[in-house]
């Protein structure tokens, strides 16, 4: 009876636990994904928020020869240039993040507040630069893909034979697939089912499906409408006459490529305010540097868009 006395007299765990440090995390955002495409772009600096994009005017014009040795050279050419290039202006995705100096103060071990209000709003605002770099009305990718470098599933779901024919569009040093992962699946799917299941590359420690030796990258930007997705085949790099990402260098307050935080004053509610913004575009430097495979059936009728 003592022994039986003795427990239940014991302190008890909820008591117990008034005394215990919980080991806490830092928030954790749901929305946050790995954006490959921020990653796999070549990123360009732009010197006053503009970027040209000059093209040779009439290329078939340009004339050369071939002649016999000793032969003098006849024709006359010249390389013309346009005279209206197209002109990229970046972009800014910005907001202000408000904090009391109270909470700030009082309540950041053993995170800090402020720290944490910047971190998850720059995260947000990096998966709305990757969304504005595929689908922006004006320069995102889906916008610059000319009709000669569209084609269309032949069969609805995404098959080998379908990214063939897009790799026909973009044969030059293609870089990269970009698709919904449920586009990903469903290629995926249709390959092993025709007995050619896709190999897998390590890219940032992580796998990728491959075609033709080309990573097939998810991203859940790439809209998916009605059951249906794209793909596009992007070649990257000024070199290469591809794809190039743009950002604005040496900005007060630089954090990283393009992104800023300024400190913006603290008002007499004692609420201290920081700007973050982001300026970047993306910029087509040849029509061949990018291709779209449209209408993929990912085999799911729910609306993604």
């Amino acid at each position: 009876m003592a022994t039986e006395q003795n427990e239940s007299q014991a302190l008890g765990d909820l008591a117990a636990r008034q005394l215990a440090n919980a080991t806490k995390t830092v928030s954790q955002l749901e929305t946050i994904t790995p954006r490959w495409l921020l990653h796999l772009l070549s990123w360009v600096p732009v010197e006053a928020g503009i970027y040209r994009v000059n093209r040779v005017s009439n290329p078939e014009n340009v004339l050369v020869q071939v002649g016999e040795a000793g032969e003098e050279p006849l024709p006359q050419t010249f390389v013309d240039y346009q005279t209206n290039p197209r002109e990229i202006t970046l972009r800014s995705i910005s907001t202000i993040v408000d904090i009391h100096t109270r909470v700030s103060d009082l309540y950041s071990s053993p995170h800090d507040q402020v720290s944490e209000q910047l971190r998850l709003t720059i995260e947000t605002i990096k998966e709305r630069q990757e969304f504005e770099l595929i689908n922006n009305a004006e320069h995102g990718l889906l916008s610059q893909v000319t009709q000669d470098q569209t084609i269309s599933t032949l069969s609805g779901p995404p098959t080998p034979d379908d990214l063939d024919s897009l790799i026909a569009k973009v044969w030059k040093t293609p870089s990269f697939f970009l698709t919904h992962p449920l586009g990903v699946a469903a290629f995926g799917r249709e390959a092993t089912r025709r007995g050619t299941p896709p190999p897998t590359v390590d890219l940032f420690g992580s796998p990728f499906i491959t075609w033709r030796g080309i990573p097939i990258v998810p991203s859940d930007k790439v809209p998916v409408e009605k059951g249906k997705t794209k793909f596009l085949l992007v070649r990257t790099g000024e070199e290469r006459q591809g794809v190039v990402g743009l950002f604005q260098p040496g900005l007060t307050g630089e954090q990283s490529p393009g992104l800023s935080v300024r400190f913006a004053g603290i008002n007499r509610s004692a609420i201290a305010s920081y700007l973050v913004s982001l300026y970047s575009a993306l910029a087509v430097l040849t029509d061949d540097a990018l291709g779209v495979l449209d209408g993929v059936d990912v085999g799911t009728f729910h609306d993604y868009a």
